[in-house]
C-alpha cells in the first residue's frame, strides 16, 4: 500500500511539473504533440478493430471520422451534449495544474455537484421558472466549491498530498451521494427522480441549430467557463500569482505571494468548474438520472486527459474537449457494426491513455537529423 501510495505521488510530482510550468517550446509543436498522440490513439483503435472484427474494420474507422455527420444535426449536437461537461473538468484540472495542483478528485467534486443541482432541481419546485435551473447550477457549483476547498485547505495548512486528499474524497462523494439520493430523491427503483422542467438548462437557441439533438445551453456555460478561467489566468493579477506559485513555491513566497492562500484558491475554483459540470450533465432533461451505484463518475476522469491533451490552456482543453465529445459521440454509431461495447471503450480508453503521453510524444517524435545550432552537428 505504501509502494502504491508513492507511485501515485512521484506521477502526480511530474504531471504538475511538465503542465505547470511554462513550455520551452513553440506553441506549434505543442499542438503537434497533441495532434501525434490522436494519431497514435486512432491507429491503435483500428488494429483492434482488424482484430476483433475485420470485416468491418475500415467501416468502423470511416465511422469513428464522420459520425458527427451520421444523423445530421442531432449527431451534431450530441457531439456538444458530451463535449460540455468533459470541457468544464479539463478546466478545473487544468487550472489547478497552473499552480502545482494535481486535481485528481474532479469526479467526487462533480458528483457532490450533480447531487445538490438534481435535489434543487426535485425538491425546490417553488422556485420561479426562470430560475429555478439558474440556483440549481450555482448550487452545484457551490457543492463543488467546498468539496474542492477541503484538499486545498489540507495541502496548504498541513501539507496533505492533494492526489491522496482528492482520492478519498472521491469515495467519500460517492457513497454520501448514493446516501443522499436514497434518503431525500430516490425514484424507488435504483436511481434519483427525474428533475422537474423548470430545472432543466434553456436550451439558449441550439434547438433551432440542432432541433432533434438533447443538447442544452449547458454548451454555452463551458464556453463561458473557458473564457473566464482564460481571462483570469492570462489577464488577472491573481492570474499571476497562481501561476508563479505554480512556477516556483520558494520564489512567490518571496515576492511577498501568499502561497497558502493560492492554493486554497486554486483548489476551490477547480472544485466550483467540476461542480459545473455535474449541473451541465444532470440538467439536460434527456434521462439523466444518477444512479445508486458504487462506480466513480467517468467525466471528472476524462477531464483529466483533456487538460493533458489541452496542455492545460483553456483554448486547448475547449479544443481536446469537443474531440473527445466527437469520438463518444462516434462510439455510439459503432454500435450498429457488429463491435460490441466494450470494444468502443477500449478504443476511446486508448486514445484517452495516448493523449495523457502527449508531452512524451513531443520529445520523441523530433527530427533526429536536425542540426545542433551550438556545434553546426547532426543531434
Amino acid at each position: 500500500m505504501k509502494s502504491f501510495k508513492n507511485f501515485l505521488l512521484k506521477i502526480s510530482e511530474s504531471l504538475k511539473n511538465t503542465f505547470s510550468k511554462k513550455p520551452k517550446i513553440s506553441l506549434g509543436e505543442n499542438t503537434k504533440s497533441s495532434l501525434y498522440a490522436i494519431l497514435a490513439g486512432l491507429i491503435f483503435g483500428f488494429i483492434l478493430m482488424l482484430i476483433f472484427v475485420p470485416q468491418d474494420a475500415f467501416h468502423g474507422l470511416w465511422i469513428i471520422f464522420t459520425g458527427a455527420f451520421q444523423d445530421g444535426n442531432e449527431s451534431m449536437g450530441n457531439v456538444l451534449l458530451f463535449a460540455a461537461p468533459i470541457i468544464v473538468t479539463g478546466l478545473s484540472v487544468g487550472f489547478a495544474f497552473k499552480t502545482g495542483l494535481f486535481n485528481i478528485g474532479a469526479t467526487g467534486q462533480l458528483t457532490v455537484g450533480s447531487f445538490v443541482a438534481i435535489y434543487i432541481g426535485v425538491r425546490w419546485g417553488f422556485l420561479p421558472g426562470h430560475l429555478h435551473w439558474i440556483v440549481a447550477v450555482l448550487g452545484a457549483i457551490l457543492a463543488g466549491a467546498i468539496w474542492g476547498f477541503i484538499p486545498g485547505l489540507l495541502k496548504a495548512l498541513f501539507n496533505v498530498h492533494e492526489v491522496v486528499a482528492t482520492i478519498m474524497l472521491n469515495y467519500i462523494a460517492m457513497y454520501l451521494v448514493n446516501w443522499g439520493v436514497m434518503s431525500t430523491v430516490f425514484d424507488g427503483l435504483s436511481k434519483s427522480k427525474s428533475v422537474l422542467e423548470s430545472a432543466i438548462i434553456p436550451k439558449m437557441g441550439l434547438q433551432w441549430l440542432f432541433p432533434d439533438s438533447s443538447v442544452t445551453g449547458g454548451f454555452f456555460l463551458a464556453v463561458i467557463a473557458v473564457i473566464i478561467i482564460y481571462i483570469v489566468l492570462e489577464k488577472t493579477t491573481f492570474g499571476y500569482q497562481l501561476k508563479a506559485v505554480g512556477h516556483n513555491k520558494e520564489a512567490a513566497r518571496y515576492a511577498g505571494i501568499n502561497e497558502k492562500k493560492a492554493i486554497i484558491s486554486s483548489m476551490t475554483i477547480a472544485g466550483a468548474l467540476s461542480g459545473l459540470a455535474g449541473a451541465i450533465v444532470y440538467l439536460t432533461g434527456s434521462g439523466a438520472h444518477l444512479v445508486v451505484q458504487n462506480l466513480l463518475l467517468s467525466e471528472g476522469f476524462d477531464g483529466i486527459a483533456v487538460a493533458l491533451l489541452g496542455l492545460s490552456h483553456p483554448i486547448g482543453v475547449l479544443l481536446s474537449g469537443l474531440f473527445l465529445g466527437y469520438i463518444k459521440n462516434s462510439g455510439f454509431y459503432l454500435q450498429r457494426l457488429a463491435f460490441d461495447t466494450e470494444v468502443i471503450k477500449i478504443i476511446i480508453s486508448t486514445i484517452i491513455y495516448f493523449s495523457a503521453l502527449s508531452m512524451l510524444f513531443k520529445k520523441g517524435f523530433k527530427n533526429p537529423f536536425k542540426k545542433n545550432k551550438k556545434t553546426g552537428g547532426e543531434k
